[in-house]
């Protein structure tokens, strides 16, 4: 379908609350201009609905690249985490905050409950870097940005171009 532009905070629609999907026809542009976008991005491992400025809830990963063990591209739809076991902490980053990484303390294994992009309902589980994007992808569904988990956002929260830097100084 299309490549969209992807919301950068403080966009408004990045603090909404995405609304459940209930004509699963209508939600098929979205659903493919998600995956579309995400894969042209290169370096995104996720996605959510509310970050193409639809306020629908869907999310779209895909931790193949990234990690041994995972599901391939995901679509949820209307996804809801039945289960979080043993947290952990984990530097994230995100495309509606390009400039920032930040370390935050999530579930290293959930069971979660979604529909497919044909409204079927289908449970998963997944675990750790799995696990940790399909959290952080659900919570824009809710408004609610990674910077916000950030224990101390002062300290703690990191510009990428400080990143690098301190890994070419490490290399050296």
């Amino acid at each position: 379908m299309a490549i969209r532009e992807v919301l950068v905070y403080p966009h408004p629609l990045l603090r909404q609350v995405a609304l459940a999907v209930e004509d699963f026809s209508a939600a098929q542009p979205v659903i493919q201009d998600l995956c579309d976008t995400m894969n042209a991005s290169g370096h995104s491992v996720g996605i959510a609905a509310p970050q193409m400025g639809s306020l629908l809830r869907i999310i779209v990963i895909d931790c193949s690249k990234h990690v041994k063990k995972s599901q391939g591209q995901l679509v949820l739809v209307n996804p809801v985490i039945l289960e979080r076991e043993e947290h952990y902490s984990m530097r994230e980053g995100c495309m509606s905050l390009p400039d920032y990484l930040g370390p935050v303390s999530r579930a290293r294994r959930i069971r979660v409950r979604a529909q497919d992009p044909t409204g079927m309902a289908f449970e998963i589980q997944a675990a750790k870097f799995e696990a940790v994007v399909i959290q952080h992808e659900i919570d824009h569904l809710d408004g609610i940005l990674f910077i916000d988990r950030v224990a101390s956002p002062r300290t703690e929260l990191m510009r990428r171009s400080q990143m690098l830097q301190r890994q070419v100084s490490e290399e050296s």
